[in-house]
């Protein structure tokens, strides 16, 4: 802590005017110091002087001079001063609370000795300490004081704690003594401390230690237990003079020491746990330093001195600027001063422990503070100053607070919600919850007082998003769950927290009473709700309405008004409540009834005669009678007996009113005579009892006060007889016997024989009884009766009239028993059998008649069968030997493995036909081998072979096959099979079923067609290996022929035949290639033989180059030399220098030749070549013609070259001569083989030369061109890419595709022939050579064809290739022409094109077209078409505007095009498939639609067309829900159907709100449970009702749902089943359609010749009349369309004319 001078105070005087004492007011608003001249100056807390007073004497007669001020302190309200002075006196002065206010000294306590030093720790409680070393009390409250401890020595300081709970006293022989008023549970010891080696007049409390300082210029830190921890010795510091005060700053971690001209700092390390001496502050003049008082917020300190002076300081640790708004002064480590700097409030933050504050920092809406320490979290309110500090272990800052509720921090960590009430040192609660949005939790602290109840807190939380729990904070326990069905985005609790208000993502409003818990819907599409603060009024909007609840134990009386904007605010104030509602650029405020809304203050607060008067002076209404009842219900429970019959009379019940009425009358009678209020009168108590219908407790209140007539009077007058005898007999009444009567003569009377039959059978009539029972109608009571008796079961009369009347109401059972008892089995027998009570019909029959068990126990199975209860009729087939009965309800009940065991103990003939059933269900659950027993046992061995091959089993299937079937059929079967995986191209199943049936030549056939060359080797290997080596050869063939010589290499190698590799590359001139694999797979001379001919097709220096190179050029001379006689050894070295004569001599004429070639000799080499070694003739001639190129002779070497056959040495000179042109001809002339890779690299060439070249290639061209040669020139100027040429290159290419198209015809090259003339567009010449020379080239015409179609000449197309024209009329879209020339070809081409039309329409949008296309045409069965079908369906059902009679013609004609698809879908394969039973579904709803269009048209019909609508429902998997539900509501409610048209109208606006969401998760289904409209629909992709209209049915159904008389269900008819629905909820009955309104035809009907086409007869017959009453064209055609679709119509006598 630093210290700064801020200011003087009091200017210091020349001489000695010591300052005796100096305070600070608790609230830091005050300063006072008091002077020599024993004056109080009081400064402001700026440090601006506000007033003065002088203090007085004990006595006045000693003068002003008599006493010295020692003490002086504030008391804690900071409107007193207590003074203590020398003359043995403390006086107490009033200071007011205003400057100026008059001092009046309102204390005074008087004492045997001076006044040494005080303190006001307390409110009431001033501490002083006595010369005579006494430390005293003094009471403010009483005006008394009493010692708190003596001693023997001065007190010369006296100081507290922080808390201001516990004292210390120093004194003048060192003792420091302590003293607690409260420990605050710390333990510390009381009384002496220690002994300080000095009076300790500088002392000071700190809040980890005591700090002693005086004479010694010592300062000593002391433990709480005295232990010395600390010394500060300045006594060698010279400068330093005696301590003469201290003071500990009001956080207790800083002591200031004053001495001479010196203050002394001590700061207090929390983390070293020591005192740190800061920098001290050494003012110069000042001296000797007399008083310290530090400013109670702990920022100021000021510092008296003996001259006089106040100086006051400013302390702080460090000071910062928060957001610019707030100063944070840290005063201290646990201490900060927050400042507001515009309005000047201050906040002084404080760790009550003592830990250090971290960061401060300021948030909601710069009104709350939140600063953390190491073990605490400090929370405060700056509006309220209301400040708690709390226990809380770091976190790591993840905390969330949120502060909308003015009372309590919401704090949310780590999944766990902390409630901190502002002002409050404890957690107020604290509960897990995920859900941390303010809208999501409800706190209220005490907001409204109510009667009786001290402390009110209570929290509302999310568990999870659909439960919401509550809490009573007070007593921390569970106050309610809550558990909803859908997702709640917002709640809140009122303001005395009973009633909870909470929303769903559905938008529905609900209100959940906390202390009945019962919930309740009270509005749906809420889109804004709020409580009106003070009171329990709720304002809520809907759509557009405003909703308001003035009384909310009423919901169901709601005052609306209607909006035109969005509510945004509630604000009540100066009496007045208005709702902001915001209308897109205006603002508008609706005003509420205050007096409604007062009316529910008046009950809070108890007040019901103000409630009353209120009430009074409204009209009466919905709201006001809600308001009635609640107040006569609570002026009852308040025993208000005047008020509760004022409200019953105010809501018309009058007998009520007259009840109370005569109450009030007897209670104010009995207020006269025993006083009070007469409510605790017997009577008055008994008749409120009767009120609140709690008849057992008037009886009691009777009873008590022996009232027995009035108990009796009472149930008489009530017509409880029963209650009333109960009474006389307990009573012992003397009227007993007469009320017994009177009673049964009542009930006889009032025709209750029951009743009167238990009374006489109570009292042991038993005759008479039995009588009234069968009187009422009640024989099984009397049959209970008569076998409970023994005599009456030998009264035959009895017995009979019993029995007859049990058979007469068919309770054959109870009559059975009857006859068993009385010994009658054959009877009993006969009626148990009616009765279907067939277990007490076997027990019986096997004791009387065991010849009819068996019998009986097969209609027991029949009558359980007939209960669809399969499973437990088995045992009674069985019982009764009815095996065949037996099986087929063990087959019905699904018993399988009690069917097989039923089966096995049958014949055969009788068990084969049920064992595939089983086996079927068997394979479904692929246990096959079971499966195939039960088929072999059923002789239906095939279907087994079929289960494991649909299965791919084919092993197993094999396995089967061959036990049962010939050869020839399992290979016919096995082959089918394989042929159908190889057109799938799974080639490995395809081989295994080859294999499995012996015929591994398909498999090997198959690989081969499929050039899997590799698998084909392997199966030829494992079953043909004699074989392999030709297999071999043969594809080795194959592939060089196709140019793969690599793979070829390989089969050649595999075939052991190196020969021929070697050929085919030697043939392919790839000698490298030849020389390789003679080298590795021929004879040690077999290389160097191909290396020979490899030289020798080289021929001249490249062969002596080649054959250097692989060292074999001596060999090849001795090769050449082998065919003469051996000569001796010629050194080759040196055989030029030899005479040719020699050469030829040794037989080595070869090197003579070479000889005279060498020396260029050339007629002497050819002389001897011809003459001894004609092979040498060639390389002569290449000899001479390379010295002719060398000369530039080029004709010359050209002819020397083509004589000697080595064209390719020509090539090669001339384009080292850069003689392209002539390079290219001989090798077109020569070498064709080698042209196309001789003219990319002249490509090449030209390339590289860049411009250069490209003269080169043109001059070229123009060579070739004159020359003819048009391919060649042409070649050379696709090389040229110059643009400008492109006239020259079109030319150039037309003419070259003709000359080329002769030369291939010269070189009898057909296919290439054709193809040139094609690409030269001369078709007649291609035609001709293909039909004269090649009829095998068809591609012709197909190219032709092709050609046609580039160019657009569709007319031309149609004489050669109709299809092909026909599809390019669909391509130019010419579709009225396409179907023109379709139509005259077949039926399947003409449906191709109008499917094709179909789709070009619907994709354009027309599908209105499209529709027309197949009504004219009609729509054959192709299951190619079938999403065209579909797609006209969806279209028109998706389409807007069809819900009216001008549509009857477009759904006619869709119903029309599906009826003729079914027709033909029942002739084709596709008959019964899921296709033709989806289409049937489409055609039912296509008809509904057009009969319900038709229906509109008539007035009288509207009740049909309703419930087709609604009929139409059941199909919303097909159809978009949201339309659907929209038409069946609008059109219920036409005929005022309003629960039919609420309820569909309320699901079709949560389905467009599903739309706007993107799902169908909130869809609520409980409206639909036990009805045939599905759950599952498709989510519409788009709105297809407008939004004026969706916005028409939210009103109307917000409307309704206001009105109780509505009952929000659907209608049901006798089979407790919605009235549509075709499936009865009870049995799953499914009845069957009216074919004219879709409800279920249930009795009198009319059935069609078709099976399935019923309908209900009244509808029939009203439909028949209106068709002749209107003539409806639309009702005629429907009629029409049934005639087809229900196989004709009931002769009724219609026509249609």
């Amino acid at each position: 802590m630093q210290l700064r001078h801020v200011r003087t105070l009091l200017a210091p005087q020349d001489g000695t005017a010591r300052v005796t004492c100096m305070a600070w007011s608790a609230n830091s608003g005050r300063f006072a110091v008091c002077t020599a001249d024993r004056v109080v100056l009081l400064y402001d807390e700026h440090g601006e002087r506000r007033d003065k007073f002088s203090t007085k004497p004990a006595d006045a007669k000693y003068g002003r001079k008599s006493y010295v001020v020692k003490g002086m302190a504030f008391s804690p309200d900071s409107t007193k001063i207590a003074i203590g002075q020398t003359d043995n006196i403390v006086y107490v002065y009033r200071i007011g609370e205003e400057w100026g206010d008059k001092k009046v000294i309102c204390n005074k306590f008087i004492q045997m000795s001076a006044v040494t030093c005080l303190l006001w720790p307390a409110e009431n409680i001033i501490v002083f300490g006595l010369a005579e070393g006494k430390v005293r009390l003094a009471n403010t409250k009483n005006n008394k004081s009493s010692t708190i401890y003596g001693t023997d020595s001065y007190v010369v300081s006296l100081t507290s704690n922080v808390s201001g709970k516990g004292i210390l006293s120093g004194h003048a022989d060192g003792t420091i003594v302590r003293f607690f008023f409260d420990d605050e549970g710390s333990g510390e010891s009381q009384g002496k401390l220690v002994t300080h080696p000095c009076p300790p007049y500088a002392l000071a409390w700190a809040l980890n230690s005591i700090v002693a300082a005086g004479c010694d210029k010592k300062i000593v830190a002391y433990s709480k237990e005295g232990s010395v921890i600390q010394t500060f010795d300045y006594s060698r510091d010279f400068s330093e003079k005696e301590f003469t005060t201290a003071a500990a700053s009001p956080g207790g971690q800083a002591v200031v020491i004053g001495s001479y001209d010196r203050l002394r700092v001590l700061n207090w390390s929390p983390r070293r746990g020591v005192w740190e001496e800061a920098k001290p502050k050494e003012i110069a003049h000042l001296y000797t330093i007399t008083a310290l008082a530090w400013k109670r917020d702990g920022s100021r300190i000021c510092v008296g001195t003996l001259c006089g002076g106040v100086e006051q300081f400013d302390c702080c640790l460090r000071r910062s600027i928060y957001k610019n708004k707030f100063e944070m002064t840290y005063v201290g480590p646990s201490q900060v001063i927050v400042k507001n700097r515009s309005t000047g409030t201050r906040v002084v933050l404080k760790s009550h422990y003592g830990y250090e504050i971290d960061e401060v920092k300021i948030l909601g809406k710069d009104r709350y503070l939140v600063a953390h320490t190491s073990d605490t979290l400090l929370l405060g309110d700056i509006s309220s100053n209301k400040l708690s500090e709390v226990a809380w272990q770091g976190s790591g800052g993840n905390e969330k607070f949120f502060f909308d509720n003015e009372n309590v921090c919401m704090i949310f960590n780590a999944g766990e919600l902390t409630l901190v009430e502002y002002g409050n040192n404890d957690i107020l609660g604290s509960v897990r919850t995920e859900f941390m949005s303010p809208h999501l939790v409800s706190v209220r602290i005490n907001e409204r007082r109510q009667r009786g109840v001290e402390e009110n807190k209570r929290l509302a939380y999310l568990i999870d998003i659909k439960t919401i729990a509550t809490v009573d904070l007070v007593g921390s326990y569970n106050a309610g769950t809550i558990s909803h069905d859908s997702k709640i985005d917002w709640l809140e609790l009122n303001e005395t927290g009973h009633k909870l208000l909470f929303r769903d993502k559905k938008m529905r409003l609900q209100l959940y009473d906390v202390e009945s818990s019962t919930k309740t819907t009270i509005l749906n599409y809420c889109s804004y709700v709020q409580w009106v603060p003070g009171s329990d009024v709720v304002v809520a909007q809907s759509r557009n309405n405003l909703c308001i609840w003035y009384n909310i134990d009423a919901p169901e009386r709601v005052t609306m008004f209607p909006l035109k904007g969005d509510i945004v605010d509630l604000e009540r104030n100066d009496g007045k409540t208005e709702v902001i509602v915001s209308e897109g650029v205006n603002t508008v405020s609706y005003t509420l009834d205050e007096g409604l809304i007062e009316f529910g203050t008046a009950i809070d607060d108890g007040d019901y005669h103000r409630a009353t008067a209120f009430l009074e002076t409204l009209e009466m209404s919905t709201e006001t009678e809600a308001m009635w009842k609640t107040l006569s219900r609570l002026a009852l429970e308040a025993r208000q007996l005047h008020v509760a019959e004022r409200c019953f009379a105010a809501l018309g019940n009058m007998a009520k009113a007259r009840f109370l009425h005569e109450t009030n009358a007897i209670a104010d009678q009995a207020a006269q005579e025993h006083g009070g209020d007469g409510t605790d009168h017997y009577l008055v108590r008994a008749r409120l009892a009767m009120l609140d219908k709690n008849y057992k407790l008037a009886e009691m209140i009777f009873l008590e006060q022996n009232a027995t007539e009035e108990a009796m009077d009472m149930y008489q007058e009530l017509h409880m007889w029963d209650e009333c005898i109960v009474v006389a007999e307990a009573k012992g009444h003397p009227m007993l016997d007469k009320l017994r009567r009177g009673y049964y003569q009542w009930l006889l009377d009032t025709q209750q024989e029951e009743k009167a039959g238990e009374v006489q059978e109570g009292q042991g009539d038993y005759l008479a009884a039995i009588s009234l029972y069968l009187r009422a109608g009640l024989p099984a009571k009397a049959a209970r009766l008569a076998m409970s008796r023994d005599e009456l079961m030998t009264n035959g009369d009895v017995i009979n009239r019993i029995s007859t009347a049990l058979i007469r109401g068919e309770l054959y059972e109870q009559a059975g028993d009857l006859f068993e008892k009385v010994g009658n089995p054959r009877k009993a027998l006969e009626c148990y059998c009616k009765g279907s009570a067939f277990l007490k019909a076997v027990e019986l029959a096997r004791l009387a008649f065991p010849a009819e068990v068996v019998k009986l126990e097969e209609a027991w199975g029949d009558h359980l069968v007939q209960q669809k209860q399969l499973d437990a009729a088995i045992n009674h087939y069985i019982e009764a030997r009815c095996s065949i009965k037996a099986i087929e309800a063990a087959l019905g009940a699904r018993q399988w493995k009690k069917a097989i065991y039923i089966l096995d103990l049958q014949d055969k003939q009788t068990a084969a036909k049920y064992y595939p059933k089983i086996a079927q269900h068997y394979a479904a659950l692929q246990e096959y081998q079971v499966a195939e027993e039960l088929y072999i046992k059923g002789d239906q061995t095939k279907d087994a072979i079929d289960m494991y091959t649909q299965a791919g089993l084919w092993e197993q299937a094999h396995k089967l096959a061959i036990k049962c079937m010939s050869q020839e059929d399992v290979s016919v079967l096995y082959i089918t099979q394989a042929q159908e995986m190889e057109k799938q191209g799974k080639f490995k199943e395809a081989e295994r079923l080859y294999i499995t049936v012996d015929e591994p030549d398909l498999a090997i056939t198959m690989y081969k067609k499929c050039k899997m060359y590799d698998e084909m080797v392997c199966l030829v290997a494992k079953y043909h290996k004699d074989l392999l080596s030709d297999t071999h050869l043969h594809l080795g063939k194959e592939l060089e022929a196709e140019g793969r010589l690599q793979e070829a290499e390989y089969h050649y190698l595999e075939a052991k035949d190196w020969k021929a590799t070697v050929n085919m590359y030697r043939v392919n001139d790839m000698w490298e290639e030849a020389y390789r694999v003679a080298k590795a797979h021929g004879g040690t001379n077999s290389y160097k033989h191909v290396a020979y001919m490899w030289a020798k097709s080289l021929g001249g220096e490249a062969a002596v180059k080649l054959l250097s190179k692989f060292g074999l050029l001596e060999m090849a001379i001795d090769h050449a030399a082998d065919s003469g006689p051996k000569l001796p050894h010629i050194s080759l070295s040196h055989k030029f220098t030899l005479p040719h004569a020699e050469f030829i001599k040794a037989g080595k004429p070869k090197e003579a030749v070479l000889m005279f070639v060498h020396n260029q000799n050339w007629d002497a080499a050819q002389r001897v070549a011809e003459a001894h070694d004609p092979g040498s003739v060639a390389d002569v001639l290449v000899g001479q013609a390379r010295f002719a190129f060398e000369q530039r002779e080029f004709q010359k070497a050209e002819a020397f070259l083509l004589r000697a056959q080595k064209p390719e040495l020509a090539i090669k000179y001339y384009k080292e001569a850069d003689m392209w042109s002539e390079a290219l001809r001989i090798c077109k002339e020569y070498v064709p083989s080698r042209l196309e890779e001789l003219q990319e690299e002249c490509g090449r060439e030209a390339a590289k030369k860049g411009s250069g070249g490209t003269e080169g290639l043109l001059e070229q061209a123009r060579e070739w061109e004159q020359a003819g040669e048009y391919a060649r020139a042409v070649d050379c100027y696709l090389k040229v890419r110059i643009s400008n040429n492109s006239v020259l290159m079109e030319k150039c290419l037309a003419q070259e595709r003709i000359c080329a198209a002769e030369l291939y015809l010269n070189l009898d090259l057909i296919r290439e022939a054709i193809d040139a003339f094609i690409e030269g567009e001369e078709w007649s010449k291609a035609k001709r050579v293909a039909k004269e020379l090649d009829p095998r080239y068809e591609y012709v015409d197909q190219r032709y064809k092709e050609y046609l179609k580039n160019q657009g000449k569709v007319d031309s197309l149609v004489g050669i290739d109709v299809m092909a024209a026909l599809d390019m009329y669909a391509e130019q879209e010419q579709w009225e022409k396409c179907l023109e020339v379709a139509a005259k070809q077949n039926y399947k081409v003409l449906h191709k094109y109008v499917a094709l039309y179909a789709t070009h329409l619907i994709r354009e949008g027309s599908w209105d077209k499209g529709l027309s296309l197949y009504v004219h045409h009609g729509a054959p069965a192709n299951p190619q078409n079938f999403n065209i079908y579909k797609r006209l369906f969806v279209e028109m059902v998706n389409a807007s505007g069809m819900n009216c009679a001008e549509a009857y013609s477009s759904w006619a004609d869709l119903r029309d095009v599906l009826f003729s698809l079914c027709e033909n879908l029942v002739k084709s394969s596709e008959a019964n498939t899921p296709a033709h039973e989806e289409f049937e579904t489409m055609l039912l709803i296509s008809h509904y639609y057009a009969t319900r269009s038709a229906a509109q048209g008539v007035k009288q019909l509207d009740t049909v067309a309703a419930k087709l609508s609604i009929s139409l429902l059941r199909h919303t998997e097909l159809l978009p829900a949201d339309k659907a539900f929209y038409e069946a509501g609008i059109a219920a409610k036409a005929v005022n159907w309003e629960n039919m048209a609420f309820i569909f109208l309320n699901r079709f606006l949560d389905l467009s709100d599903a739309i706007e969401e993107g799902n169908l998760d909130s869809l609520d289904h409980s409206d639909f449970q036990n009805t045939d409209i599905p759950f599952e629909v498709h989510l519409p992709a788009h709105q297809h009702v407008p939004e004026e209209n969706r916005e028409e049915a939210r009103d109307w159904v917000l409307t309704m749902s206001m009105d109780q008389r509505l009952e929000q269900v659907l209608p049901q008819d006798d089979r407790d089943t919605y009235e549509a629905s075709l499936v009865a909820a009870n049995t799953g009955v499914r009845s069957l359609p009216c074919v004219l309104t879709g409800y279920p035809v249930l009795r009198n009907k009319i059935e069609f010749k078709r099976p399935g086409r019923e309908a209900n007869k009244d509808t029939w017959n009203k439909f028949l009349m209106a068709v002749k009453t209107s003539h409806s064209p639309a009702c005629q055609d429907v009629l029409k369309f049934l005639s087809q679709w229900c196989g004709g119509l009931p002769s009724t006598g219609f026509s249609f004319q």
